[in-house]
């Protein structure tokens, strides 16, 4: 892949990124936390891919993208491991929320997660934007 198509489909995971954020915040609002769940883990999948894109890595399943985060930028310490955990908790809770029957997830365990998505997405946008010069408009 050149150089170019590279930057723009990193930005293009990262403005998916961002617009997934922005539908749990909706769906914050209306109160419904499977959905508002499921979009928080999305955001930080499409941050995530765009940091695994940027250093020539790929997964063909979600666990693979989740292992590979882990072992390249928890693991090493590039990413806290809080960070770490907060993602594999989205994960988890999507997994739950989509595919279990009669889980209803609620306000207490889904709205502390907003912020701190929108920090982890934050943290590794920063990651991205401190390596070469990569165009990311917004």
């Amino acid at each position: 892949m050149k150089d170019q198509d590279l930057q723009a489909l990193i930005a293009y995971r990262l403005q998916r990124a961002a617009e997934a954020l922005e539908e749990a915040q909706i769906m914050q609002e209306i109160g419904h936390w499977n959905t508002c769940a499921n979009r928080l883990y999305y955001a930080a999948f499409y941050a995530v891919s765009a940091l695994l894109i940027h250093d020539g890595l790929t997964a063909a399943k979600h666990s693979g993208i989740k292992a590979l985060f882990n072992q390249h930028y928890v693991k090493p310490g590039k990413v806290p491991k809080t960070m770490g955990r907060l993602y594999n908790r989205l994960f988890d809770l999507r997994q739950e929320g989509d595919y279990l029957d009669f889980v209803t997830l609620n306000a207490e365990t889904v709205l502390p997660l907003v912020t701190a998505t929108a920090d982890f997405i934050a943290l590794l946008r920063s990651l991205l934007e401190t390596e070469e010069d990569i165009n990311l408009d917004r």
